[in-house]
């Protein structure tokens, strides 16, 4: 397995739930994590889980701007950008015919263009340099279609289809592109109608996810694994 100890890694959404479990277990494994989200406040129980080699950086990755900031600055500090998560999501839920303008923008600017903005903005490094990582968190949801979650379903579909797209334009360059479907986890989605009655202890740990990014990070070169659906064990 490939050691991760040096390497610079971004993880968007890394505030709570699935993010922050995956920023913990790359900060464990000896990367330099650099953990962007809205919320300074989470960012920094963040950080105190992983010490002094994570950095926390303000950032909300529907904006551009502050996506360009946030890479530009750990390029700057801590180098060239070997891994970027793409784990930032939020999920608003409800039926189409009530479902308002200002909800619709903000999943798919969050869920589906910050994914967009982040990895066109890495990409000219990582082809210079023939290699690195970009790991995408979709869902369950973008496999299958469920009653009050066709616009969180529509972002999680694109995920699945702009990550294996990308994949084959850039593996000619050493880079991966891997995308990670978990399906009833317990993080930070507790206003999903579809939870209700679930289980919690049944349910994925975020830390379950992290150690599917964890096997795909650390594969060797010659090989990458392109999608991971994750499922608990027994139904919540």
């Amino acid at each position: 397995m490939t050691n991760i100890e040096g390497k610079v890694a971004v993880v968007t959404g890394a505030g709570r739930g699935i993010g922050r479990a995956i920023a913990v277990e790359l900060g464990r494994m000896g990367a330099k994590v650099a953990l962007a989200a809205r919320g300074v406040a989470g960012l920094e129980e963040t950080a105190n889980l992983i010490g002094n080699s994570a950095s926390v950086i303000s950032t909300d990755v529907r904006k551009k701007d502050e996506v360009h900031r946030l890479l530009d600055r750990v390029a700057a500090t801590a180098g060239p950008i070997d891994i970027l998560v793409n784990a930032a999501g939020i999920g608003v839920f409800g039926k189409v015919k009530d479902f308002s303008d200002e909800d619709y923008d903000a999943i798919l600017d969050t869920n589906l263009r910050g994914i967009f903005l982040a990895s066109r903005y890495v990409l000219p490094s990582m082809i210079s340099r023939g290699k690195g990582d970009i790991v995408n968190i979709a869902s369950i949801a973008g496999k299958v279609g469920t009653a009050t979650r066709a616009v969180y379903c529509a972002s999680k579909f694109g995920v699945i289809g702009f990550s294996q797209a990308l994949a084959e334009e850039v593996r000619e360059h050493g880079i991966r592109v891997s995308v990670i479907c978990p399906g009833s986890t317990d993080s930070s989605f507790s206003q999903d109608p579809n939870r209700e009655g679930k289980v919690r202890s049944k349910m994925l740990s975020p830390y379950d996810v992290a150690y599917a990014v964890r096997t795909i990070v650390t594969q060797e070169p010659n090989s990458f694994i392109s999608e991971i659906i994750l499922r608990p064990t027994q139904k919540p």
